[in-house]
Formats: structure tokens, sequence, C-alpha cells
């Protein structure tokens, strides 16, 4: 069950990958577009304020379309089979089934006690799903009904019809058989989501108004859940659902951004909804901590060689928000030391919400500068101020709590007795490839010899990927190899959990997991 929980949380962090572009040129453009900032240039009207509005417009396109974007990425990632086929399904699916809940509404309003004048109104419930007025269920009408098509297609898409029937076959079977399940889908939904518009309308007010013990509770959940791969399902009805504000907290914000850089009001009074957004702190301040850290209790000898190892992977992180090799490293050398870094994470965020800091720092630098500090900056300084000061003293916090625990409960940290810290240059890793593949004559790519090391095509019962893992299933553990060897293809470790792996690679996973999957 934990594995399929974490193939799910892979198809839903597909659509994510597409949103930080996308919110970093909205954030430029609200930056270039603010005369307050940029002067006169930008007023109404301007040529420079119509072509920052045009580049606005198409940055829009991903979070307009957000729904239609889950629905092709659940079977992208979940399809066991004709993967580009079943997003074509899916997406057909998705649209019948959005077609059949316009009819029923605009036809027997009165019967479901739906209002569809208030849609006039710009009255929540309602959404425009490629030109079809539906109900707004956001991402998560997406994700089941996305869901549905899949298992249907992956059930019936080899499914072998009469010779006369042949034309309906494949495909066409899937969305046959879809069309008859979307009509009582709509009529269920119809009937049934506005009374859950309600009650997530009073979840949004007792969420907003829950004060720090929500934001923290928060953060720890999506931080400790990192190594199983759930915290997907943390933040994504959060920052990209409606937990606690229509459309998510990243949305709402990038939307309001105009509003929030020329109001002098304090931000945590216009959006307290911000505290669910506030994870990417830990990347500025905790992780360059706790590394500084590592590297301190490093012994003399190795630490270059960790310093090497560190810089990039912090670097990283700050600039991008991309944690996972150092927070794999903490996993993997201690989880009690994982453990408390996601408490110190939530307890920090917390703190920066109780000082009235609110935003959406989900990310690194790049998202803080252009969609919080430099907008905002303006009327908002001291809130921003105030989070860096409580960033640093948190800095030094995290710095000598993971200091005294390796050192205190000698926690073999890279650098520190027998764990090897050597590292290698690309040209080395690449050299080392070229001579492990020539040392197999069966071996003549990097996937290739992936699929070697995971005990030969037989043995891979699935794969999937997130943000830099490779996920995989074998039937037979005992024919996997040893970490030594992954690592020679440049993995930095592997998560082994029963017969589900996880191979750590890096941001080039997507693209090796395409390679494996075309030769499989």
């Amino acid at each position: 069950m934990m594995q399929k929980f974490q193939r799910f949380g892979s198809a839903m962090f597909v659509p994510v990958l597409f949103f930080t572009f996308s919110g970093i040129v909205i954030g430029l453009s609200a930056l270039f577009n603010n005369p307050m900032i940029v002067g006169s240039i930008a007023n109404d009207g301007t040529i420079w304020n119509k072509i920052w509005g045009i580049i606005e417009t198409g940055a829009w396109t991903i979070f307009n379309q957000m729904p239609l974007i889950f629905a092709m990425g659940i079977p992208l990632t979940l399809a066991k089979k004709a993967n580009g086929r079943a997003v074509v399904e899916s997406v057909i699916i998705f649209l019948t089934f959005n077609y059949f809940t316009n009819a029923m509404i605009t036809s027997f309003p009165d019967f479901f006690g739906i209002n569809i004048d208030a849609f006039q109104e710009g009255t929540a419930g309602f959404a425009m799903v490629s030109g079809v007025l539906t109900l707004d269920t956001s991402i998560l009408g997406a994700i089941i009904i996305s869901s549905i098509a899949t298992y249907i297609h992956n059930k019936y898409f080899d499914y072998q019809l009469p010779d006369y029937l042949g034309i309906f076959q494949g495909s066409a079977y899937v969305v046959i058989i879809s069309f008859f399940i979307c009509l009582p889908m709509a009529f269920l939904t119809a009937l049934v989501w506005p009374h859950i518009q309600r009650g997530i309308i009073s979840l949004q007010n007792v969420m907003a108004n829950s004060g720090s013990f929500g934001v923290w509770l928060y953060i720890f959940l999506e931080k400790i859940l990192l190594p199983t791969g759930l915290h997907h399902f943390i933040y994504g009805p959060f920052q990209y659902g409606p937990a606690v504000v229509d459309g998510g907290t990243y949305a709402y914000w990038l939307d309001h951004l105009h509003e929030f850089a020329q109001s002098t009001k304090p931000l945590i009074e216009m959006f307290p909804q911000g505290g669910f957004a506030m994870q990417g702190n830990s990347n500025i301040f905790g992780l360059p901590a706790a590394a500084l850290a590592m590297y301190q209790v490093a012994s003399p000898a190795n630490k270059k060689k960790v310093a090497g190892l560190l810089i990039p992977a912090t670097f990283t992180a700050i600039i991008a928000g991309v944690t996972e090799p150092l927070e794999f490293t903490y996993i993997f050398v201690s989880p009690l030391l994982f453990a408390v870094k996601a408490l110190i994470d939530a307890t920090m965020a917390t703190t920066m919400y109780i000082f009235g800091v609110t935003g959406t720092f989900g990310g690194g630098l790049l998202e803080f500068l252009s969609l919080n500090w430099i907008p905002l900056f303006n009327n908002h300084a001291g809130t921003f101020i105030k989070q860096i000061i409580i960033g640093l003293v948190f800095f030094a916090i995290y710095y000598f709590i993971f200091k005294f625990m390796i050192e205190k409960f000698n926690i073999n940290t890279p650098g520190r007795g027998n764990r090897e810290t050597k590292l290698f240059t690309k040209k080395e890793v690449r050299d080392r490839i070229y001579k492990n593949n020539e040392a197999s004559k069966n071996n003549n790519s990097k996937a290739e010899r992936y699929i070697e090391l995971l005990g030969g095509r037989e043995n891979i019962q699935s794969l999937t990927n997130c943000a830099t893992r490779l996920r995989v299933k074998v039937s037979n553990t005992d024919l996997v190899a040893e970490d030594s060897e992954f690592q020679k293809l440049g993995s930095t470790g592997v998560v082994r959990n029963g017969n589900a792996l996880q191979v750590i690679i890096g941001l080039s996973v997507q693209n090796l997991k395409e390679e494996i999957s075309e030769i499989l």
C-alpha cells in the first residue's frame, strides 16, 4: 500500500514541475510593472506596461489550467502501458465529465440546489474548464477522474474485442467504458460537491484562524514525510488546491501580488494563509547551517573533500530549493538527525509566522527574491527584515544542535569514521561509466547498466521517479547490487524498503527513467 501511495505522490509531482518557472515569470512581471519600483515607464497604458502584461498573461497558463494539467500528469506516471495514449484518454474523459456536469447543473439547477446566475457575480464554486462552465472541483476532481481513467486504461487497454468490433479496441474502448462511468460521477458531483465546498470553506476559516500550531504541524509533516514520498499529499492541497484558499496559496499569492505590493497593511492581515507556504525557509537558513556543522566535525584530512561535497549541494538548495541531496544524506547517516531537522524547520517557520512573516516561501532564493522580497520590499521591508533576523538566529541554532548531536552520538557523517568522502569530477565519473560499459558486452549505456544493477529486466516490476529519485519495485532484492555499485554510476545512495527501492540520481533522473523505460 505504501508503494502505491509513493507512486501516486510521484504522479502528483509531475505537474508541479512546471509551476516554478511560471511563478517566477509572474513575479518578475509584477516587479517590472510596478511604477513604485521602475518608475512611470510602468504606468497603465504604456508600451512597457502592455508588453509585461502580455508576458504575465502567458505565464498564467499553467495556473489557469491546473485541473487539465493534473489530468494529464496522473496517467503519464501511473499508466503501465502506452502512457501517451493514456494521457489523451484521460483528457477526453476529464472533459466529458465536465460537459456532463455542465449539462446537469444548467438543466436541473433547482434539483441540485445550484444558483447558476451566481457565476456571473463571481461567487466561488464554479470554474471554466476549457470553455465549459462546471463546478470548481479544482485539482481534486482532476486527480479523481484521471485516476479512474488510468485504472480503466491499465485494465482494458489490451482487452481483445471480436474482430468486427476491432475499431473500438484500445483507447476507444477505454473512452467508451469511461463515458458511461462519467454519467453517474457527474451526477454525484453535482449532488454532493456543493456540500463539500461548504465544508472546505469552513476548513479554510478554521485553518486560517488556527494560529501557529496549524502552521507548525503543516511544516513538520511536510518535512518528516519526505523520505516516504508522501509529502506531496501534504503541500499539494494547500499550495495548489483549495485546502485554505481557493486555487491554493501559490496561485492566490501571485494573483494578488500587485495588490499586496501597493498596500501598506501588514501582510499577515492580508494573507494569513501564507503560513502554509513557509517550508522553504529551511533551504536558506537551515540546510547551510547543518552543512557547516557537518564540515566542522569532519576529520582535518577530509575537510577539503567534504567541502567539495557540501558546497554544490548547499548552493543548489539555497538557489533552487532542491534539497534532496543534503536531506537524504541526513536520512542515510542518521534518521534521528533528520527528525530533529524537521522539528527545527517547523519551529523556525512558525516563529516567523508569529512575528508576521507570510508570503510564498516554498522554494529557494530565486523564489524568495522574485515573488516576495523585491516586488514587496518598498512597503513591507520590516516584515522581510524580521524574517532574515529570525532566520539568522535559527542558523545558529541549527549549527550548534547539529554539531552537538554529531559529536555526542558519534554520527558517521561524511568525512568522519570510515564513511567514504572521495569525490569525482564529471570527467572521472564518465570515464568510470565508460570503463564499466566496456567490461560488459551486454551493456552499452548508462540506463542498461542501471537495469543490470537492479537485477535485470525481469526483476523490475515497476518504475517511476520524483524530482531526484528513481523509484523501483523489484521481484527479488537479492539480485540488486550493493550501494557502492550504484555510486560508481553517479548515484548518491539507495533507500531500501523491502522490495521498494529509491535510487538517488539527481535532477537528471527524469531522462534516465525514460531511457530505462524505453529499454524495458
